[in-house]
This record gives structure tokens, sequence and C-alpha cells, in this order.
């Protein structure tokens, strides 16, 4: 999403500059084409001559300047490349600024002359961003149609905590790959993803798991959120952050993800079922803790819903088959029994694919039987290969 799109970055006189370069560096490495603009306050803060060696592209401060190089820098050309403008860490006197339409600088010029989406990221005290004076200025804004990713609370550089630490820059890139992907091919459609293990209890201290990491799942949601669709990932117990920009329900158990995921998908256009759901759980959970004896302990076990299987309605459906042998045959069994639109299957006895690993080697198998057979990829890569797969499905649909 972020490949080959020029990325115009505004940094101001905020302590979190610094946090800036950080974000530079890893647009670029995403394959996004950045060009800094930096308030002179913004200078006493970071060096230019570090956005400039991580963008290899000329830093623009001074809008009366000359050009850094042959390449012209005015705030006019800024905001005519721009596919979208990122102001971060923003200050409360740029926010007031750009609120009331002040262009006193190249950066507030470049807002106001643009026609891409802007995407604001404060970082100042917790007092100063409480201050109704500058939550009046981000509400109009928000009413404008510019994307606020509000502060984090912490220690701020005051030696106090609160609300005005500049967000994550993990979660200030997926914002701008949430706004940049708004046209994407899957705009508007409604997807539902499950991700994680769902754990069965067998007392209020145990539960029977498995070793899903929700990595694909996860992967899958973030994706799809990535080509403007409209998310909602049901997870079971993880050790990720929620991904930005989709609507996240946690749940535990098999009841609890067969619950939401049927209200969540009334009105879906796909479900994506990459969590791996635990098949049987105890048919009696104790009250207690099951004490240690030197005895033995048997349990005895029910199957659980099968959650694919029994959801019903007009939206694609999508399975993950984990197989240890006979991967292809037993996946094409698992589509036809549970009804479904596409599978994607998985040896897991290769190390590089499945279970709490970055990459996947897959089988894709759709209604008709046939087999795509994916190199070794990341997980994103797979999702994408499935998206592709279901944006086809939809569009045939129509």
């Amino acid at each position: 999403m972020l490949t080959k799109k020029t990325v115009v970055l505004g940094i101001t006189g905020s302590i979190a500059a610094y946090k800036a370069a950080d974000l530079a560096s890893k647009l670029v490495q995403a394959g996004a084409n950045v060009n800094v603009i930096m308030t002179k306050s913004a200078t006493e803060l970071v060096g230019p001559i570090t956005l400039r060696s991580i963008t290899n592209n000329p830093v623009a401060i001074d809008m009366w300047a000359e050009p850094a190089s042959d390449v012209s820098i005015t705030h006019i050309s800024l905001a005519e490349a721009a596919d979208v403008v990122v102001i971060a860490p923003a200050t409360a006197n740029t926010i007031a600024k750009i609120a009331v339409g002040i262009a006193d600088d190249i950066l507030g010029c470049t807002v106001l002359d643009t026609k891409a989406p802007v995407i604001i990221a404060p970082a100042m005290h917790n007092d100063m961003y409480q201050n109704p004076v500058t939550q009046e200025n981000i509400a109009k804004l928000k009413a404008r149609g510019f994307t606020i990713i509000e502060p984090e609370s912490g220690r701020l550089a005051s030696g106090g905590f609160g609300m005005g630490r500049l967000p994550r820059v993990e979660k200030i890139i997926d914002t701008i790959r949430t706004v940049l992907g708004r046209n994407g091919d899957l705009a508007g459609k409604r997807i539902v993803v499950t991700a994680g293990g769902t754990q069965e209890p067998i007392d209020p201290v145990r539960h029977i798991g498995n070793r899903s990491s929700g990595k694909m799942g996860y992967a899958v949601a973030e994706a799809a959120r990535d080509r403007g669709a409209i998310v909602t990932l049901i997870t079971a117990p993880v050790a990720l952050n929620p991904p930005t920009g989709v609507k996240t329900i946690a749940v535990r158990t098999v009841a609890e993800m067969k619950a939401a995921v049927t209200k969540a998908t009334a009105k879906a256009d796909a479900l994506i079922m990459a969590a791996a759901v635990s098949d049987y759980q105890p048919k009696q959970v104790a009250k207690s803790k099951i004490k240690k004896d030197s005895g033995t302990l048997t349990l005895e076990l029910v199957r659980t819903p099968d959650i694919l299987a029994e959801a019903s309605g007009k939206f694609i459906k999508v399975g993950f088959a984990a197989e240890s042998d006979d991967v292809v045959a037993n996946a094409r069994k698992k589509l036809e029994k549970k009804n479904l639109d596409l599978i994607v299957a998985n040896d897991i006895t290769d190390p590089q694919s499945g279970f709490e690993v970055d990459t996947n080697k897959v089988i894709l198998i759709g209604r008709d039987g046939k087999a795509e057979k994916l190199p070794l990829l990341t997980k994103r890569e797979v999702a994408d290969k499935i998206l592709d797969r279901i944006a086809s499905l939809l569009e045939n649909r129509k």
C-alpha cells in the first residue's frame, strides 16, 4: 500500500520531533517516497541533514529559500505530489494555525494547498492537549475531514504522566495505510476475520489450548483494512496489539467466538476463519482449582460447535486447514464438508510454515477443487493472496 506512494511528512517543534526520524525511516523501508517539511522550531530539535539522509530527498524549511536540488520543494509542488500529508508530531500551535487557516510557513501553505488527505498526530503536554481551545481546534479539523490520531498516555517530557505522547510509529503508519486504502478493491466491503487459539477452561486456572499465535488472522485483518474493507476482528487471546482501524472483539472460548461470529456476519460480505478453534472441551469445568496429587487425572471431553460449518448466510466463507499429512486431500474434504468458497491449507510439519512464525507456505483450494501452491511468503503476503481471491469472488457475484 505504501510502495511508490508520496508521503509529505511535516515535523513541528514538539520534543517528540526526534521520533519523526524513525517514522521517516520506516516509511522509506515500506517503499514510500518521503518528502519532509520542518518548521524552524523543529530544526532546533532534529537536524535537517538527518531527515535528508534518511529520505534521500531535500528537506523543506524556508518557503523563500532556494531549492536544495534540481527538484522543486515549493509548497505547491509538494501539495500536488502528495498522496497523503502527515504531521507528526503536531504542536498545539500548528493545530491552531491550520484550524483557522493561517499559512505563515511552508507547512501551513502545503496543508491548505493540497487535495491529499491530511493526518495529524498531536504531541504536547497533557494540559495543553486537554485545553478546550485545543480540543475545539481538533474538532474543527475532524469536521473538515482531517484524520486525527489521538495521543497516548504515559510519561511526558515535563516528568509528569498524562495523555500527550506521540502515538506509536506503528500506529501512525497503520493509520496512513488505512487512509490510503479507502478506495481499494475491497472498499466498503464488510469482512469478518477470526484469529488466535480459543481456550476451553478445565478449572479456574487451567485450560485446553493450542499453539496459535494469531499472526495469520491479524495479517488478514490488516491487509483487508488496507484495501478499504470495514473489518471486524474476532480474536482469542494473543500477544499482539489490536490493529489500528479495525473493530476488535476479544473472546476466549468457542462459545464466545461462535456468538461473536454469528452477530458480526449478519451483514458481512466475507468470513475468514483463521482462528484455531478447539475441537473439544471438558464436559465439566471444576469450580475450584484441581489439586495435584499422586494419582492420574482423567478428563472427559466433548465436541465443541463447528463455527464455520454452522455459519450461514450469503457471505463468502474461507477456512484454514492445518494438516500434518495428506494436506491437499484433507483440505478438500474440509472444504466440501463445511461448504466453503475457499480453503487455505498448510503443512504444519514444515518449520517455516504454520504456528509461531512470520511465514507460511500454503495451498489455496477453491470450490472447483483446483489447488494453487504458493511459495514461502510472509503472512502478510499470504493475506493479500487470499484477499485477491475474495475480491475476485465478490466481483463475480455482482
